[in-house]
């Protein structure tokens, strides 16, 4: 009778039980894995929200350009502007005009003083059409054009030395010059001591009271008042 030797280690009951443990590990493993899956809460990807194109922007169209009639230094300009240019920029960019300087842009400082029908503006501070038909004089109007001759405020303010950097020369030669016209029509100003009554002469206080609207920042005020004092006692 033959004998069988069986390891004592291998136990032929216990074989088959061996063998499968390792599926089993990964059968649990796997179960485990399906319940966390199937617990944890559903994402959604979120769809990226319709966007509508935006609407076509508008055409950008030029502003329409206006006639403008002016007579400058005597001599007839008709400009094709916008309605909203200042007549400032209408005499620098359009009549080449550039004796008029543009300072503070906000009517503060008076440098760029021109005359309108004989009324005294600051340019920068109203529109070229508004003045269609008139008469205005700038820096480069007021001397002679047929002598050749600089006018008599212009004179006086090189003998005063009345300037300079000369930047606002152009509004402060334009204001004297307007101011002594007023003076002599008989208007009055806020130091005239009656304003029924023309003063008999332009005081110092006169005449700073009326140039109050034009600011020189090189301080050259006390010339500036000779010069026109000078120009006044000799017209009158």
């Amino acid at each position: 009778m033959r004998h069988i030797n069986v390891p004592r280690n291998s136990n032929p009951d216990t074989e088959p039980s061996e063998a499968i443990k390792p599926s089993r590990r990964r059968f649990l493993q796997s179960a485990a894995a399906a319940a966390t899956v199937s617990a944890a809460p559903r994402v959604h990807a979120q769809q990226p929200a319709a966007t509508s194109a935006p609407p076509p922007s508008p055409a950008v169209t030029a502003a329409p350009l206006m006639p403008v009639k002016l007579t400058i230094n005597g001599h007839a300009y008709e400009m094709q502007l916008e309605a909203r240019t200042t007549l400032l920029d209408a005499l620098r960019e359009y009549a080449s005009l550039t004796g008029t300087k543009k300072g503070c842009d906000r009517g503060q400082c008076g440098a760029c003083t021109v005359i309108a029908n004989g009324r005294r503006i600051n340019s920068c501070l109203t529109l070229a059409v508004m003045h269609e038909g008139e008469s205005i004089v700038t820096v480069e109007g007021l001397a002679n054009a047929q002598t050749l001759s600089l006018s008599a405020i212009q004179k006086a303010f090189i003998d005063h030395d009345a300037f300079q950097c000369g930047f606002c020369t152009p509004g402060q030669l334009c204001s004297a010059t307007a101011l002594l016209d007023e003076f002599h029509a008989g208007d009055a100003s806020a130091v005239t001591a009656d304003v029924r009554y023309r003063p008999p002469q332009l005081s110092d206080n006169e005449i700073r009271e009326r140039m109050s609207g034009n600011i020189c920042r090189c301080g050259a005020y006390p010339n500036i008042v000779a010069a026109v004092k000078t120009v006044a006692m000799n017209k009158a």
